[in-house]
């Protein structure tokens, strides 16, 4: 029997952590040498066509999907064409997305044969073993008269059971790396599917070690853990954050989800130790209006985060990724606005304003109606407007998300947005003005380059704060130079206030002295100026050294230095 494990990913970096560890541990139980169990990875913007060929060329007698809400979509559309060309291929999905609606599933799909439900290990494993399905825990399932039959769910499986899924890491080369070292959450956040499984597992943290280990021997760029809440035992959190920055290789990155009101301080105290870059920590928030909060069921100190989230900054060494969610009960625009200023206000790396996405089988789902959520029906099922926030609203909001991703998340305009803050009552009614005026423009409709953004930012301040133009043009010429070592001085940027022998001048002298570049000692005049940027800010009233040898690990700024007059 041929068993095909398919993973649609949303993008070619991304790998499946599922479909990797079904196949680990089927291997692990399997013993018909004529049962062969393969994987594929695509991507939703491959041609379906592409895919259709290279499954119909595999011609698998079982053929499985992994499901989620960003591409249930892609996998239906393909599904029901390669059901044309292998119409004797057995189909099985899984996943969250067909887990809480399975019945439902097979009715809109008459191609499927099944669903495997919840947590999948042992019930994919029971499956490639040739197990009647009439006995298989953990699955919905089509008989041959059409009869749909639901089987009872699977009690959760031991995680230290799972075996390590990563063996060539040739398979991953410029791929996300993802890993678990838990399951479940001990929170009942009512948006999340943590709602239904809650029963919190981890693995074993002698397990767990030796597999960092690999990911660190083999020096890869980032391992992304998938723990819903990795910091909610402290002592496995602490093991494995000392292990990494004992065993660190001055490459790897490790990303964790975190709660930052359980951050305490000896894990602080390890956190400020870290090399820079070593881990990124993403911190949910959702909102800060305690109304809304108390209805999520969401159990958080915004006090406490605050507090750790500004400890962890004090060292400049983490990047902080923080996230809103628009749309829950009990938050208008207004406490909206307020949730948004409260969070900006911790400066993260990253502010990420999101969209209530309505789950299947989440307890948000069940009760809908009661907070008059209207989402939309296709995935990922978001919100359109609610009782609290009308479509007006969401659409206003859409607009500050994307101005807060280009012109914050970015990361290009570090200097410069601090400064244009000063000019607005707060930063929400910055990001919202920013907004109507792209507007009112037609500049959401357009793929900008890098420099219009500047171009556009300088616009739109000559439109909202005339008097400051110079200076923000010269904020803005220092985010450029920040970050690009550019041949070509861009338009927005002005007359360069440096004459040629003055330029000259410096760089003969540096060539001697080494004064502002220490490390370029091998290096003329001539090359050190191709290698940094000089620039003389009149507003700001200081002259600026870029030095791009040595840059940020975090940012990946440039090196600055002010010139002494």
């Amino acid at each position: 029997m041929k068993i095909l494990l398919t993973a649609i990913n949303a993008k070619y970096i991304h790998s499946n952590l599922a479909v990797y560890s079904l196949r680990a541990y089927a291997q692990s139980r399997v013993t018909d040498p004529d049962t062969e169990i393969a994987l594929a990875e695509y991507t939703i913007n491959q041609q379906t066509d592409d895919i259709l060929m290279d499954i119909y060329r595999r011609k698998p007698d079982v053929l499985c999907f992994s499901c989620y809400i960003w591409n249930i979509s892609y996998v239906e559309t393909v599904l029901q064409e390669v059901h044309k060309v292998l119409p004797d291929t057995k189909i099985w999905l899984g996943g969250p997305e067909v887990s809480y609606d399975a019945v439902a599933v097979l009715k809109r799909l008459p191609e499927v044969t099944g669903v495997m439900k919840g947590e999948g290990e042992e019930t994919f494993a029971e499956l490639a073993e040739g197990m009647e399905l009439v006995g298989l825990q953990g699955i919905t399932w089509r008989r041959e008269d059409g009869e749909i039959i639901e089987n009872s769910w699977r009690p959760v499986m031991d995680l230290n059971k799972v075996p390590f899924v990563y063996e060539d890491m040739a398979d991953f080369e410029h791929k996300i790396i993802y890993y678990e070292s838990s399951r479940g959450c001990p929170f009942r956040c009512s948006y999340c599917l943590s709602s239904i499984d809650k029963i919190l597992r981890f693995r074993n943290v002698e397990k767990v070690k030796p597999e960092l280990q690999f990911f660190i021997d083999h020096k890869v760029p980032q391992v992304k853990f998938v723990d819903r809440t990795f910091n909610c035992s402290h002592q496995h959190a602490m093991e494995i954050w000392k292990y990494i920055a004992e065993h660190d290789n001055g490459i790897t990155n490790f990303h964790f989800e975190v709660a930052a009101d359980l951050l305490n301080e000896e894990e602080i105290a390890l956190i400020q130790t870290m090399r820079p870059g070593l881990i990124q920590l993403e911190i949910g928030v959702q909102s800060t209006n305690p109304d809304t909060v108390k209805e999520i069921h969401r159990t958080m100190d915004f006090e406490k985060v605050s507090e750790n989230v500004r400890a962890v900054q004090k060292n400049g060494n983490v990047h902080q990724h923080l996230d809103l969610i628009a749309g829950l009960p009990y938050e208008n625009l207004k406490s909206f606005h307020r949730s948004f200023n409260d969070v900006y206000a911790l400066h993260p790396e990253q502010l990420q304003l999101g969209f209530l996405k309505v789950l299947k089988g989440s307890y948000m789902q069940e009760h809908q109606a009661e907070y008059g959520l209207v989402v939309k029906n296709i995935p990922p099922y978001e919100v359109l407007y609610t009782d609290w926030l009308p479509y007006d609203d969401v659409l206003r909001l859409k607009g500050i998300e994307e101005m807060v991703e280009v012109y914050y998340n970015s990361g290009q305009f570090t200097q410069t947005m601090p400064e244009l803050e000063k000019y607005f009552k707060d930063p929400f009614i910055m990001y919202a003005d920013m907004a109507a005026y792209y507007d009112k423009n037609g500049y959401f409709k357009i793929n900008h380059k890098r420099a219009a953004r500047y171009e556009i930012l300088l616009e739109f301040v000559k439109e909202y704060a005339p008097e400051q133009m110079d200076v923000v043009r010269e904020f803005l010429t220092y985010d450029y130079y920040l970050r690009e070592n550019a041949g070509n001085r861009p338009e927005f940027a002005g007359e360069y206030q440096m004459d040629k022998a003055e330029v000259r001048a410096f760089y003969e002298e540096e060539a001697e002295s080494h004064k502002y570049l220490p490390g370029y000692e091998k290096y003329d005049r001539n090359q050190m100026r191709k290698m940094t940027h000089l620039e003389r800010f009149l507003c700001l009233n200081k002259t600026v050294l870029f030095d791009y040898r040595e840059r940020s690990p975090l940012t990946h700024e440039a090196r600055t230095v002010i010139i002494a007059k």
